[in-house]
């Protein structure tokens, strides 16, 4: 994978703030910030999905969300196991 340089300005107290974390973690300031710069974009991202629809699959879309639950056992199955970080 090709790298490009990102210039950044930060203030001192900023630049201390981002080591003593990127220290904690064991990455490099550099690795900390784009990891932490992805993530946020990432979730930002997330957050502005849009998609449109004319009238009638709005409706559509409006009903499927409005009707009860139908059973799903495979989802039952799932959500009764208990997550690998309670055994």
């Amino acid at each position: 994978m090709k790298t490009v340089s990102i210039h950044l300005k930060a203030s001192s107290a900023q630049r201390e703030l981002i080591d003593h974390a990127a220290g904690l973690t064991g990455q490099s300031g550099s690795t900390f910030i784009v990891d932490a710069a992805c993530e946020k974009a990432g979730d930002m991202l997330l957050d502005r999905v849009y998609f449109e629809l004319d009238e009638k699959r709005f409706a559509a879309f409006v009903a499927m969300l409005d009707a009860p639950a139908t059973d799903n056992p495979a989802l039952t199955r799932l959500l009764a196991r208990r997550a690998p970080w309670e055994r």
